[in-house]
């Protein structure tokens, strides 16, 4: 009888400690793929010396955070070497997976494959990166879809009315930066045209490389000019530096383009130095609360939403899926974009709450 009682004492500890360990195995959100560790990821971040940045590192931040996840911020400081000491740092630190904003898209290249090699993927948030990149994919708003879709209210807007304007641009050969651009230029040549979508995407491509290759360019039959490219650094300070010379020596101009809000701020401050009136503001893209607050007013034409917000949610949901569901990181589209939008004076409402 001892006997008997000892063996079903033991064979309830042991149901007891089973029930114990099924119960915690994986209750807590956050666990890593062996369900012992936290899931651990890291942000690099190209820069955070503007208002986008910074919404996009504190909604990553957020997001990831509220999944249980450890999250590490290392900032580039624009800096193209810095930012491979950094991806360098969460290799080293065995980062289950990695964001990326990168400074230059080339020069991200390499430490996107050492992560690949060392198992770690790489999901790009914001700017998209070189070719023979092994990351996972590119989350970013609807570049050139958002400046298509400015480009033609703008030119509903002005109708047969010849445009001339300048333009601010980001960085050279910033891929989100040229798709921006392309995206405004083709939505106006469509507009004020009337040809295909697919025939303004092609003179709009033509139209950046003249403006490229000569500082200028011009289609004459949507009486649409582009006089001088100012580079902006994506800052209203360098917006306004950028814009400066550019304003004096086109006093009649009837409107300013830009790849985001800051810059355009800055051309703002050198309009109203210059005493010059009347010129519409249009960005490609961006989706400043204070971009928003100035196309309420009437001050600003249109930008297209870029929501460091979306962008982000959309980035860590992905993430959740390769860590948490199981899914091979390798299976996703090389681009995943969020709804592209024009947002005016209409519709302005409708999109403040995920401006930044």
């Amino acid at each position: 009888m001892k006997k008997k009682g000892l063996f079903s004492l033991l064979i309830g500890l042991v149901m007891a400690m089973l029930l114990v360990g099924c119960s915690s195995s994986k209750e807590s959100s956050g666990e890593g793929k062996s369900g012992d560790d936290k899931i651990k990821v890291g942000f690099a971040i190209k820069t955070q010396d503007s208002p986008y940045f910074v919404s996009l590192v504190e909604a990553v931040k957020e997001n990831a955070e509220a999944e249980g996840w450890d999250v590490t911020i290392l900032d580039a400081n624009g800096d193209t070497a810095k930012e491979a000491e950094n991806m360098e740092t969460f290799i080293a630190q065995g980062m289950d997976l990695i964001f990326l904003d990168s400074v230059e898209p080339d020069a991200a290249v390499p430490s996107i494959n050492k992560a690949a090699e060392a198992g770690i993927g790489v999901i790009n948030l914001d700017s998209g990166v070189g070719e023979g990149a092994k990351d996972i994919t590119t989350v970013y708003s609807d570049n050139k879809q958002n400046g298509r879709l400015v480009g033609l209210v703008y030119a509903e807007k002005m109708g047969d009315k010849e445009i001339k304007s300048i333009i601010l641009s980001g960085a050279k050969g910033n891929v989100a930066g040229t798709e921006r651009r392309t995206g405004l230029f083709a939505g106006i040549i469509e507009g004020k045209t009337g040809v295909t979508e697919e025939e303004a995407w092609k003179q709009a491509e033509a139209f950046d490389k003249e403006l490229t290759s000569k500082g200028k360019a011009t289609n004459a039959e949507a009486k649409f000019t582009v006089a001088g490219q100012g580079w902006g650094s994506w800052t209203e300070e360098e917006g306004l530096t950028a814009s400066e010379d550019l304003i004096t020596a086109n006093p009649d101009l009837t409107t300013v383009l830009g790849e985001n809000d800051q810059m355009l701020f800055g051309a703002m401050t050198a309009l109203a130095n210059a005493g010059i009136k009347n010129v519409d503001i249009v960005a490609a893209a961006d989706g400043a609360k204070a971009a928003y607050d100035l196309i309420k007013e009437g001050k600003y034409f249109a930008t297209g939403e870029n929501s460091p917000y979306k962008v982000a949610e959309l980035g860590v949901k992905i993430a959740k899926e390769i860590l948490v569901d199981g899914k091979d990181m390798w299976s996703y589209e090389d681009i995943t974009l969020t709804e592209p939008a024009a947002v005016t004076k209409e519709d302005v409402d409708k999109f403040y709450e995920f401006g930044f």
